[in-house]
């Protein structure tokens, strides 16, 4: 897999490219674990918690995450949509690490959190390997699994 992380931008979602957000696809086995982009959208707009970023490769929109802050601080990441053609890449992996590297930075930020089907196995793996971890914690009535990611050397260790 090419090393294209610095051609991956984190932008707004504006006027100009929110018909590109819409638009993107994943695969069919995928679905069940994703929402369309427009219920992100929607969720974005007519509520109070996310935050909609177009993730862009070589100014082309080719995936789309929200996040927002949790009570406690938390930065949460959901919605992370990456476009059928864009897939396997590096696009996922390189806008976790932005978004993970933006919060980190934010001294009032405890974590990362994240949530997942536990079917979902490439996520899954994904989010293990960029140090993310499992906590027992569920959302979505016990449907997915919580994972957090902690700034090494900070806080308390992650719960069980």
């Amino acid at each position: 897999m090419p090393d294209n992380s610095a051609a991956i931008q984190l932008v707004p979602v504006t006027a100009d490219n929110w018909r590109q957000c819409a638009a993107l696809r994943v695969r069919p086995d995928q679905s069940d674990f994703v929402m369309p982009v427009t219920y992100y959208l929607c969720l974005c707009a007519y509520g109070t918690t996310w935050q909609p970023l177009a993730i862009t490769r070589n100014g082309v929109v080719v995936g789309f995450v929200m996040w927002g802050v949790d009570d406690d601080g938390s930065r949460w990441i959901g919605g992370l949509v990456v476009d059928v053609d864009a897939q396997r890449a590096g696009v996922a992996r390189a806008a976790l690490r932005q978004l993970v590297d933006r919060f980190a930075a934010d001294p009032d930020c405890p974590n990362v959190a994240l949530s997942y089907p536990a079917e979902n196995t490439a996520a899954r793996a994904l989010y293990a390997s960029l140090g993310f971890e499992e906590t027992g914690e569920t959302e979505d009535d016990g449907a997915e699994l919580v994972a957090r990611w902690t700034r090494p050397g900070v806080g308390e260790p992650l719960a069980p």
